[in-house]
């Protein structure tokens, strides 16, 4: 009997952050798995934005596939930060499991969300 070469379950791809610069608003957008092992390059990418100037960020969840605490901490420290420097920050919704989180979490009501 010949073995069955097909793997049992297809790997999660990698994670990455796609930069979106639109004049004085950049839109973030994580892709993947937001989790212990991603959250510090969200995080990374975020601070250097700000630091290259802009004012407002929106973070698009749309292409993210999970997300945890670790990603929910640097969501809401963002929104903190935007709070407390005047600067804007906003959501774009993603998928269900991805914005049930962040329902549970009591982000939904918190954090400005844009239509996408």
């Amino acid at each position: 009997m010949p073995a069955n070469t097909e793997p049992l379950s297809q790997p999660a791809p990698p994670f990455r952050v796609d930069v979106h610069p639109e004049r004085d608003t950049v839109r973030v957008a994580p892709v993947g798995e937001l989790d212990l092992a991603t959250a510090s390059l969200l995080e990374k990418q975020l601070h250097e934005l700000r630091s290259a100037g802009f004012e407002h960020v929106v973070l698009d969840l749309r292409e993210l596939t999970f997300i945890d605490s670790s990603g929910i901490r640097v969501i809401v420290a963002e929104h903190r930060f935007a709070e407390d420097t005047e600067h804007e920050f906003s959501l774009l919704s993603g998928p269900p499991a991805v914005q049930r989180a962040l329902e549970v979490c009591g982000l939904l009501g918190l954090v400005r969300a844009d239509a996408g």
